[in-house]
């Protein structure tokens, strides 16, 4: 089969487009021949050493993957060599063939395109988490998303309006702002322009943020933090901005509010009840068309450097996908 490898931790353009021997399913694992890949930030940092587990080289990046069951092991009873399925795994999605753990891959619903359904897990599993689990977001409250236009950042959006929060959206330009009122946010924030503390304490009316979501880090952290409203829950996701930030402790104290981590992939495997019913809420939200992964652009396989050049440039909205 052929994948795209990293060979030696660097940059998009330093990985390689080779043949490799097809895997092989352990007991508890499913081989599927993948038909499409999201692209997601993680992504970007994984090639370069960056991210918080670094597998041993040579490996394929790329972790939301839908495809066709190829194989399974003898511990895999709830799926068939032909179902076409959709999941998620660590690494090894930029290639025509993955393994994938049984727990880690659902049937796909058959009114889902692949390219849909490899856009779907990581984002809105991601945000669905972070504002139902960790946020106990309420009717009402007021959501501020920085990074919305990005692929969880609109998830987020969309989530946000479902569970009936006042949804602010904070992005870079005014793109992005528009795709994120057309996914239904109320007020947006162009944080590129405007001052990101004044216009959140402007558009509460003093308040502040009831919910912060930031996958983005960097210099606004700090901003958004100072305008969290009193109890309010300010959820790390990531650090797009590339920056960790460091922020004053004290701030949490004065506000009385909480900075909740949220790490999606390791809520699936120590709780695979709640990640399952997560999911399943999610899937029926899809086919009742009250969400829908915006896809901005589609890659072949021997194209994903190209693809992660983009998403490190800050091009992206939404999700790009990976077709093989």
């Amino acid at each position: 089969m052929k994948a795209i490898l990293c060979v030696k931790h660097g940059l998009p353009s330093d990985l390689i487009f080779e043949e490799i021997s097809s895997p092989i399913a352990k007991e508890d694992e499913v081989v599927v021949s993948v038909k499409a890949c999201s692209v997601n930030f993680p992504d970007t940092l994984i090639i370069q050493g960056k991210y918080q587990f670094k597998p041993d080289l040579p490996f394929s990046p790329g972790s939301d993957i839908a495809g066709v069951v190829k194989g399974i092991g003898a511990n895999v009873k709830n799926l068939k060599v032909g179902d076409e399925v959709f999941g998620f795994v660590n690494y090894g999605g930029f290639a025509e063939e993955v393994v994938v753990h049984k727990r880690q891959v659902f049937p796909k619903m058959p009114n889902m395109s692949f390219e849909l359904a490899s856009s779907f897990m990581l984002a809105y599993g991601t945000s669905y988490h972070a504002l139902k689990d960790r946020a106990k977001l309420l009717e009402g409250e007021t959501l501020l998303i920085l990074g919305a236009s990005g692929g969880v950042g609109l998830a987020a959006v969309e989530l946000g309006k479902l569970m009936g929060a006042k949804v602010i959206a904070a992005a870079s330009n005014q793109e992005k702002l528009d795709l994120c009122k057309k996914y239904g946010a109320d007020e947006t924030i162009n944080y590129s322009s405007e001052d990101l503390k004044t216009r959140i304490k402007e558009l509460t009316e003093g308040k502040g943020a009831d919910v912060v979501y930031d996958p983005v880090g960097g210099k606004y952290t700090e901003q958004a933090l100072r305008a969290t409203a009193w109890e309010g829950r300010y959820l790390v996701v990531g650090f797009a901005a590339g920056d960790i930030p460091k922020v004053p402790l004290n701030l949490p104290l004065l506000k009385g509010c909480q900075i909740v981590g949220v790490f999606w992939g390791n809520f699936m495997m120590k709780n695979p009840s709640d990640g399952m019913r997560n999911s399943i809420e999610l899937m029926q939200y899809f086919s009742e068309k009250k969400i829908n992964p915006y896809i901005q652009k589609t890659y072949k396989l021997e194209d994903a450097p190209k693809a992660l050049e983009d998403m490190m440039s800050r091009k992206v909205m939404g999700k790009i996908v990976i077709t093989t």
